[in-house]
């Protein structure tokens, strides 16, 4: 059975605990982990802004009623013109491979389409994350292509791939 899936906002000191998480637990995150971050700049954030910016900001993914992981979103601009957002998400181990990413990502791309006015969302993964790209996919993102050396990670420079979604694109059914 799926579990239902919602977006909320980050509420409290159970959802500032995951965040830490994610800063200081190296398995945590996977292909991610980009070393040791401050785990005090999550409440610096969320006292500022409640990870509700206006250029970028995370919602926690909730699943029947417990916290899952989260979702970011990180404004860009190609050619100082087109605004676009990049979006990513973490899942706690325990909610990984049942579905959830999937539609948590549709649900954030149709936030963002219907709160701003961007025409493209992007979306990047390791080119070993499988299970990302199709959840990617499954989202209404299509692959545009692979980006050679753009990630510094284990002591080599890795390729990426990068998937985009534009408002013309059919939304998937979440």
């Amino acid at each position: 059975m799926d579990l239902p899936v919602r977006l909320r906002p980050v509420s409290d000191d159970d959802d500032l605990d995951m965040f830490r998480r994610f800063c200081v637990e190296p398995g945590l995150i996977g292909l991610d982990w980009r070393g040791f971050q401050d785990a005090q700049g999550v409440a610096r954030r969320f006292a500022e802004d409640g990870f509700l910016g206006e250029r970028d900001g995370r919602l926690v993914v909730d699943a029947g009623g417990r916290r899952a992981g989260f979702v970011s979103y990180t404004e860009g601009l190609y050619a100082g013109r087109g605004p676009y957002f990049e979006i990513g998400i973490a899942l706690l181990p325990d909610f990984r491979g049942r579905g959830l990413g999937w539609r948590a990502q549709a649900m954030l791309c149709d936030y963002l389409f219907a709160l701003s006015p961007v025409q493209r969302i992007q979306a990047g993964t390791h080119a070993e994350n499988i299970a990302e790209q199709r959840s990617l996919v499954k989202a209404g993102f299509q692959l545009e292509g692979v980006v050679r050396a753009c990630e510094f990670r284990d002591g080599a420079w890795r390729d990426g791939y990068l998937y985009s979604r534009l408002r013309t694109d059919p939304a998937p059914e979440v």
